[in-house]
């Protein structure tokens, strides 16, 4: 994700009353626009109709242009993975690994891709506002609403694509990304927190591949709609 201005390339954000605001999306689009590696530790807790499902946690791994990596470690081991090429979900237990290619998948990582490619919120978000009814996780944090830009109409082959049209996040005052929360229409709430960030960690390419161990089954098809939560 480059500098976060409120105007840009012809489009107004609706935010902003204050100069501080401004001030923190600039923050946050800087710190990670800069960066081309990240990592960070996550916790990923599912809700359904504000009732609590299962919490999962793990380490995320960012490369520009449009690589990452999500190594769940708990409750269970998987891996959610994406090479350029395709998206990739591992199931340790389960022996298998299902794939992708990229351009057709569309699930609640899309809000992310401001970490993997050199592009604005204003690029993501056809609107930024502060969300005053959301409680922020820390004090002296800012909650915002994401209106997501709808770049082309909902596939309908894809029954998650255009599941959802706005996201919550949190950022510090300086601009560090604490919190998404990814509300979708059936009542489903996915909610990740992000600790530990570091900027530009040394990752070797190999962590972007998957290289399938033996006896692996690789299935082409859809992914989990959850990854954490295996079908």
């Amino acid at each position: 994700m480059a500098a976060l201005v409120l105007v840009c390339s012809g489009k107004s954000f609706s935010t902003a009353d204050s100069p501080q605001v401004a001030q923190v999306l600039q923050a946050l689009e800087n710190r990670y626009g800069a960066a081309r590696t990240l990592q960070a530790k996550f916790l990923e807790r599912y809700t359904e109709n504000g009732r609590f499902v299962r919490a999962e946690s793990g380490m995320a791994y960012f490369l520009r242009p449009g690589k990452m990596r999500w190594d769940y470690e708990a409750p269970e081991k998987n891996t959610f993975l994406v090479d350029g090429k395709y998206v990739w979900f591992y199931s340790p237990a389960d022996r298998t690994a299902t794939r992708m290619p990229v351009k057709q998948s569309e699930d609640w990582r899309t809000p992310l891709a401001f970490l993997t490619f050199h592009m604005k919120l204003s690029r993501l978000c056809a609107k930024v506002e502060l969300d005053s009814g959301s409680a922020a996780s820390q004090a002296g944090d800012l909650v915002f609403r994401c209106d997501l830009a709808q770049s082309q109409p909902p596939d309908k082959s894809n029954a998650r694509s255009g599941g959802y049209k706005a996201v919550l996040f949190e950022a510090s005052r300086e601009g560090e990304l604490r919190r998404i929360v990814v509300r979708e229409e059936a009542g489903m709430e996915l909610e990740f927190s992000f600790s530990n960030w570091e900027w530009n960690p040394p990752l070797d390419k190999s962590t972007f591949e998957f290289i399938p161990p033996r006896g692996v089954v690789i299935v082409n098809g859809l992914l989990p709609e959850a990854p954490g939560l295996r079908q």
